[in-house]
């Protein structure tokens, strides 16, 4: 019996070494470039923001194949030279499955198994549906205390727990139902606690962009995919994505906590629309046959429409104390 988040760990970290990732799901850049492109002009705006800082690392997060990164430097190369001569490439990937297709798309990039492993300096870092991977903890509101979630064979077991975690105390509504369940991101806020207190010893900016609500609030998020549907997120560890919500004010707060800047959550839709999401489309859409045309312009449109992709997933920022307000979300 293991408790569910050495479970997530555990399977998660089989799942990314054996299998690939894209036979079960499909993720924004892998939808249009354009997605990449805003990004990397996005990531040049911030280096502008942050005194222009040569050389600065550009880090990716979660790189996936390589796909994001690959558009966001062909539209840095073309847009802000400067940029891409002060930029040091690092990617944080541990899988060495992905890490060969990434290097195919990214040749001179240097690897590290975790964000602790890049080298110092100031930092503009990039994660792209990357916080929703990491493990989570599930506990379950049983008679006016809490129990925690174990996972034994391919069903939940639970354990009372005493001493339950601060920031689920915290963030459980005083009404909590019984049977409810509330899940605490310990290795999230881990993360970015390390990553803001990283921007605000050596300057740096970060773009966290996920899926997930602007408050924890009560519920089960866990899922699996398997082959593009779901599956049950318990059976065959390490055959299907096991991913979860991403309570984003919880972050927010964590990051303020270590003294960085903090800008978001913003709606996806919104931030992609301020950064010229459709202006890019249509440019790129009127040079292309009507086919691939149509399908550009619904990949803009899945990215951004609140009923896809533009409400669920929001963007964060995090940023050097004092900066001003990164692209996308001025107010």
């Amino acid at each position: 019996m293991r408790r569910l988040d050495h479970f997530m760990a555990t399977a998660n970290a089989q799942y990314y070494t054996e299998r690939d990732p894209f036979a079960d799901f499909i993720t924004a850049p892998e939808l249009t470039q354009v997605f990449g492109e805003l990004l990397g002009l996005w990531a040049a705006e911030a280096w502008r923001l942050l005194g222009r800082p040569d050389p600065v690392l550009l880090a990716e997060a979660g790189p996936g194949r390589g796909t994001l990164m690959a558009d966001a430097l062909r539209a840095i190369r073309a847009v802000t030279p400067d940029f891409a001569g002060a930029l040091r490439l690092h990617l944080i990937e541990t899988s060495p499955r992905l890490r060969a297709r990434q290097a195919e798309k990214l040749p001179g990039a240097t690897w590290h198994e975790t964000l602790a492993g890049l080298p110092p300096g100031p930092l503009i870092l990039i994660a792209n549906e990357f916080l929703d991977a990491l493990p989570i903890r599930q506990f379950v509101h049983r008679c006016g205390a809490w129990s925690e979630r174990y996972v034994a064979g391919a069903a939940f077991a639970e354990i009372a727990c005493p001493d339950p975690p601060a920031l689920l105390v915290e963030t459980a509504p005083p009404d909590m139902p019984e049977g409810g369940v509330m899940e605490v991101a310990e290795a999230a806020l881990d993360w970015v606690a390390a990553l803001a207190g990283r921007i605000v010893a050596d300057g740096g900016a970060a773009l966290l962009i996920d899926y997930g609500p602007v408050r924890a609030a009560p519920g089960e998020s866990l899922q699996a995919l398997r082959d593009r549907r779901p599956a049950p997120p318990l059976e065959n560890p390490g055959c299907a994505d096991l991913t979860a919500h991403v309570a984003f004010s919880p972050l927010a707060a964590c990051a303020r906590a270590r003294g960085a800047a903090v800008f978001g959550p913003l709606a996806q839709g919104v931030f992609l629309a301020r950064l010229g999401l459709f202006q890019r489309s249509g440019q790129l859409a009127r040079g292309l046959p009507p086919r691939p045309a149509a399908a550009m312009i619904a990949a803009a449109q899945r990215l951004a429409a609140p009923e896809r992709m533009g409400k669920l997933f929001k963007a964060l920022a995090i940023m050097h104390p004092g900066a001003p307000s990164p692209p996308g979300f001025e107010m």
